[in-house]
């Protein structure tokens, strides 16, 4: 069933005991339920309703493509800073933050959480509500649309949503560091969050002992910069064609292993070194971290299994394998907010 308009997904979601609304597919096990629940569409339901570029926030229908998004805030300097992830591959608005996803810009900016200002979905009963707002000022009130960021349309169908913006940096930078080892890699986590370059973002491949520090300002500030970070570590700094396509592969998951699982997984920089001993110990695993050692994501092969469970918290984007394959706590709070949105069940439940 596919729907254009908030008014149709109210209306589906009355119109079945229980259903799940899903966008582009591009983190299928996300929405991998059982066959008696019925799948609302949104893809039909997209377009930009709003934007004050003076105002740096935009209003968009939960079925919009994330690129569309982009390509319309670019046109007047200004971009999601969480980095939004599969733009490439059709990740829609509403999908986006269902998943609760952002990319590499993360480690400066925050998470997707701290930049939506305002949604309207439809609840278990059928209703299309409103909370937020379209402006950063009148969001004011019970800050209910972070609730609904990494759901996974749990507590409802996401109709619209909008967010704030920034503007641009006109120069980036990207080097790449060499580290021998993951205890290289955690000291240069380490010692890169506490000093004054206020990193645009800080990645790793594990398999190739490289680090990927991205500036983000003034051409000569970030020349200054650099020649700091290369008097502490050795490495050398990315042409803007080979730093586009290395921020492509990471958005996109270019490093993963195509028809393969895929999960992510939540760390801290301290158990960087355990998760990359995970990955190597793993047959065909590949690994990537993020955020600064704050999140590391592995991919098998197709067919391949993650044998037993994780030590950390985790969830499986792509894939057969478990949804939360790793430790998982239960917050009284989002018990208590899927009774208030959705009383009857109408949604599945963070375990189906």
């Amino acid at each position: 069933m596919v729907v254009t308009t908030p008014e149709e997904l109210a209306e589906a979601v009355r119109s079945a005991p229980r259903v799940l609304a899903v966008g582009a597919g591009t983190k299928p096990r996300l929405s991998a339920v059982g066959a008696e629940v019925a799948r609302i569409s949104t893809v039909g339901m997209r377009g930009i309703v709003e934007y004050e570029p003076s105002e740096f926030t935009f209003t968009a229908l939960a079925g919009t493509s994330v690129k569309e998004i982009a390509a319309a805030l670019a046109e007047r300097g200004q971009y999601l800073p969480f980095d939004p992830l599969l733009v490439d591959a059709g990740a829609t608005i509403g999908g986006t933050v269902a998943a609760g996803l952002g990319g590499p810009g993360r480690f400066r900016f925050g998470g997707l959480r701290d930049f939506i200002v305002g949604v309207r979905f439809v609840d278990g009963g059928g209703r299309l509500l409103r909370m937020g707002g379209k402006v950063v000022k009148n969001a004011a009130g019970f800050d209910l649309p972070k609730f609904l960021v990494g759901s996974l349309g749990r507590f409802g169908a996401l109709a619209e949503v909008t967010f704030k913006v920034f503007p641009r940096a006109v120069t980036t930078r990207t080097l790449r560091l060499s580290a021998g080892d993951a205890a290289a890699m955690t000291a240069m986590f380490t010692e890169a969050a506490v000093q004054r370059w206020e990193l645009d973002a800080l990645e790793a491949a594990p398999g190739e002992g490289a680090v990927y520090a991205r500036l983000a300002g003034p051409a000569a500030a970030l020349d200054a910069l650099a020649a700091e970070m290369f008097s502490r570590w050795p490495g050398v700094a990315l042409t803007d064609e080979a730093a586009a396509k290395l921020w492509g592969e990471v958005r996109e998951f270019g490093w993963a292993h195509d028809g393969g699982e895929l999960v992510k997984v939540a760390l801290v920089p301290a158990q960087v070194g355990e998760f990359v001993r995970l990955t190597d110990c793993m047959a065909g695993a590949r690994g990537w971290v993020g955020l600064g050692g704050n999140v590391g994501f592995f991919s098998l092969p197709r067919g391949g299994n993650l044998a037993g469970g994780l030590t950390w918290p985790a969830m499986t984007l792509r894939g057969h394998g478990a949804l939360w394959p790793g430790k998982r706590g239960s917050a009284a709070v989002y018990r208590a907010v899927k009774a208030a949105l959705d009383p009857q069940g109408r949604f599945p439940n963070f375990d189906d």
